[in-house]
């Protein structure tokens, strides 16, 4: 086998930093097998060694980030090249017509084109999780200074004050809609009779509440945190509070590429692994991805907005501040990682809920056609990390336990529903 490629040297003092950083880390144990041979060759050579893989500028782009700038993904015989997209339907198309191999992506996006919900229908899957928590819903200072501060605060004043009320979510069929659908509903505001439901990208939420375009939004970070520190906004709840733990992004693709580029699915997932598990395994680390991806060929924003909340220093726009150990994690150990049927299913659930699927479908059978379980396994198995059961228990903000065992009572079960 030929060893590891050299790291192209950078001019970049930064960029050399993170990789003495990265080196420094193998050293001590924290990176397995940073230094050895690379995996790919013979019948497990990457079918296709070039892969383009869309982002959107958010924190959560990081492990595929770090994958290509630490060059994990040499190690595996591919070569990432992260990809700065303009909004989630960019990322979409860009899926579907074969622009780009993989992306960075909403989950519910994936799901969605796959039932052709919101855009054009094309057989999609999901090869693994990216990231659990760390997306916030924030609600305008104009609303906060009226006492609107959090969810029954703002059922509240709603019921006093009667007008239009518009709030953002990212993408119809994506996680911050469905987040946002959720905290509204279980605050007892109708989101589909009660609000206007808008679609902005992620980077310009922040510039549309500060021109007064909406009420509240529901974004990744580092837009939450940022309009903070722009005084235009304050956080009214984070999405680890609606659901401790919960799904985010995944590495999204097409079935047609899975059959394809087996062998490149599964180097790419054991790159972004690895990226995953050096991202969390220490404070530095952290620091030093905070400093990456705030340059602005990623997220294009100051580090200052990016390396509180990715160590779960969160503060509230309010005066109070607080530490939260269910922050953003891109691996916790391999359980962020694994793509559990029952997340796939409970975006299905809320697809019904809120009418963008208008009969109930075989839940269990979509999630199995899209979730790519073996191929992670052997991903996994591969660089030792632990395996779960297919299916999890969640109980979120209000006390509903979803477990994936009977997903169409579940779905029908909501008082607030379309």
């Amino acid at each position: 086998m030929s060893p590891l490629p050299r790291i192209e040297r950078k001019t970049n003092m930064t960029r050399r930093r993170i990789i003495k950083a990265a080196a420094a880390t193998s050293a001590a144990g924290l990176v397995p097998g940073l230094n050895t041979a690379v995996y790919a060759q013979g019948s497990d050579k990457p079918e296709k060694e070039e892969v383009r893989i869309g982002f959107i500028p958010l924190t959560d782009c990081a492990s595929v980030v770090m994958a290509s700038v630490l060059g994990f993904d040499k190690k595996y015989g591919v070569k990432i090249v992260p990809t700065k997209e303009a909004s989630w339907a960019g990322v979409r198309d860009k899926l579907v017509n074969g622009e780009l191999d993989m992306a960075h992506v909403l989950y519910g996006l994936i799901y969605g084109v796959h039932l052709g919900v919101g855009g054009p229908k094309k057989d999609m899957a999901v090869l693994m999780s990216l990231n659990n928590n760390g997306q916030a819903i924030t609600l305008s200072k104009t609303l906060a200074d009226k006492g609107a501060v959090d969810g029954p605060a703002l059922a509240k004043l709603m019921a006093k004050d009667k007008r239009e009320y518009t709030f953002a979510g990212t993408f119809p069929t994506g996680t911050h809609a469905m987040w946002i659908h959720y905290w509204l509903a279980a605050c007892g505001i109708d989101p589909v009779k009660g609000a206007k439901l808008i679609t902005v990208p992620p980077p310009q939420m922040v510039a549309n509440m500060r021109v007064g375009n909406m009420d509240g939004f529901c974004v990744g970070e580092p837009w939450g945190h940022r309009a903070i520190m722009d005084g235009i906004g304050v956080t009214a709840i984070t999405t680890q509070d609606i659901w401790r733990d919960h799904p985010e992004k995944t590495l999204g693709t097409t079935a047609d590429f899975v059959k394809k580029n087996p062998n490149t699915c599964r180097a790419v997932m054991m790159a972004i692994l690895e990226a995953g598990r050096w991202i969390d395994a220490s404070l530095a680390s952290k620091m030093k991805m905070a400093e990456t991806v705030a340059d602005k060929s990623y997220v294009n924003t100051g580090v200052d907005a990016i390396n509180q909340r990715i160590l779960g220093r969160y503060q509230n726009g309010m005066g109070k501040t607080w530490d939260d150990p269910n922050h953003m994690k891109f691996f916790n150990d391999g359980a962020v990682n694994f793509p559990y049927l029952s997340d796939g299913m409970w975006f299905l659930t809320q697809h019904k809920r809120w009418g963008l699927l208008k009969e109930h479908p075989d839940y269990l059978t979509v999630a199995k056609q899209i979730n790519q379980i073996d191929l992670y396994k052997q991903a996994a198995g591969a660089l030792k990390i632990s395996v779960p059961k297919d299916m999890r228990t969640s109980k979120l903000m209000d006390g509903v336990i979803w477990d994936g065992k009977d997903p169409k009572t579940y779905a029908d079960s909501f008082a607030i529903k379309a």
